[in-house]
């Protein structure tokens, strides 16, 4: 089978971005607000990175999204507690607006204590249990084969694809949240962790562990998509929701 129709339009809208050879409105692409709630019912947004796509063989028509966290952030005890959350992409090209609802899944390193909770979420999701047993389809990694997903691997894989700037932001001494000091505290924190191939000594190699460490892999599982076009005139609306858990059918609906 084909991916998604809807995955299509993100595609779509990603390339319509990129003829306009504008970086800044590609960078824009990439971001997304992700909405969560916490034990009293609070709503909480933040704006994070689109980090790709991974699909379980066999199930083209669920692709998860991929963002990140560092796994000390509030955010992950709220994804947690209730895996319920809700995207709003918007494409500043084309002007259309993607909110897709789902259920977000935290990956960290095998180490971590909630490494548990992530795979015995697999019994939560029939697509995630695929994807942990089936591997990903070979579009999203080419040299997945037969094998089961090895979710250390891909986690590593979006991790070592980081900026030395971006990386060093899950070398910070405190959690994210935390209170400091002043605004002067941050500055004598490291500005950069290298990959462990340009690391020049062990001090370089075990911020590289450090930072890893605390690292975590969001897997989002999309459940409906509410698609609005405002580059239409008049607009247009479409949402897409998921059938069934077996065969990953999705209902098209015009609003």
């Amino acid at each position: 089978r084909t991916r998604a129709k809807w995955v299509c339009l993100f595609q779509d809208s990603r390339d319509h971005l990129w003829s306009t050879r504008s970086h800044l409105l590609y960078s824009i692409f990439l971001a997304y607000q992700v909405a969560t709630i916490d034990a009293q019912n609070r709503p909480h947004v933040r704006t994070q990175i689109h980090r790709g796509f991974v699909t379980p063989k066999g199930a083209s028509q669920v692709p998860f999204l991929i963002t990140s966290t560092d796994v000390r952030a509030p955010k992950v005890q709220q994804m947690l507690s209730n895996s319920e959350v809700e995207i709003a992409w918007w494409m500043e090209g084309s002007m259309d607006q993607f909110r897709v609802s789902g259920r977000a899944f935290i990956v960290p390193g095998p180490d971590h204590h909630h490494y548990a909770d992530a795979l015995s979420s697999t019994s939560q999701s029939r697509a995630l249990s695929l994807l942990k047993a089936s591997g990903a389809a070979e579009s999203d990694s080419p040299n997945s084969g037969d094998a089961p997903f090895d979710f250390e691997q891909k986690r590593r894989e979006v991790f070592d694809a980081m900026r030395p700037a971006m990386k060093a932001t899950w070398y910070r001494p405190v959690a994210p949240g935390s209170i400091i000091a002043s605004y002067d505290v941050p500055k004598g924190w490291s500005r950069e962790v290298l990959s462990l191939e340009e690391a020049k000594d062990e001090e370089d190699k075990k911020k590289w562990h450090d930072a890893l460490a605390n690292f975590a892999m969001v897997l989002i599982e999309p459940m409906q998509i509410d698609w609005v076009q405002l580059g239409e005139k008049p607009n247009r609306r479409t949402l897409f929701t998921r059938t069934g858990d077996e065969e990953y059918q999705w209902k098209e609906e015009i609003l």
